[in-house]
């Protein structure tokens, strides 16, 4: 696996106002809401190319289908996702990691902005992603 760089990170939040009072109103990040509402981000953070509070519940749909985290798993506290050079890239990453010994949240699939992406939940509590995001790239 040839990881290029970290494409995002993400704090999830069981509680996006709470969360947003930190980041946006106390912090002064430069946070904006996306289509879906609830999920704040910027591009536009210095050291970083995705910084977002990503709701719990659109963590639970983007990995499982379904609003609600599963009860029989840690819930996350966070995401990180490191970027590898191509969508086939992903692929073979999720193949490895399974090979490693680790459980993938779901395969490699092309999410609706495009990026393709394979995730599993670490024994930190973190949801790790590898990614391929085409607006990452020259």
């Amino acid at each position: 696996m040839n990881i290029l760089f970290i494409a995002s990170f993400a704090v999830i939040a069981s509680d996006p106002p709470k969360s947003r009072a930190l980041y946006v109103e106390a912090l002064g990040l430069p946070l904006a809401a996306g289509e879906a509402g609830e999920y704040w981000h910027s591009e536009k953070i210095a050291g970083s190319k995705h910084f977002g509070v990503w709701p719990l519940s659109q963590a639970a749909e983007a990995c499982f289908g379904t609003p609600s985290w599963p009860a029989e798993l840690t819930v996350p506290q966070a995401s990180v996702e490191f970027e590898v050079e191509d969508a086939d890239a992903v692929a073979a990453a999720g193949e490895e990691l399974k090979r490693a010994g680790f459980e993938l949240l779901h395969p490699a699939r092309q999410e609706p902005w495009g990026q393709t992406v394979v995730r599993l939940l670490s024994s930190e509590g973190l949801i790790v992603g590898v990614s391929y995001a085409p607006s990452l790239h020259d």
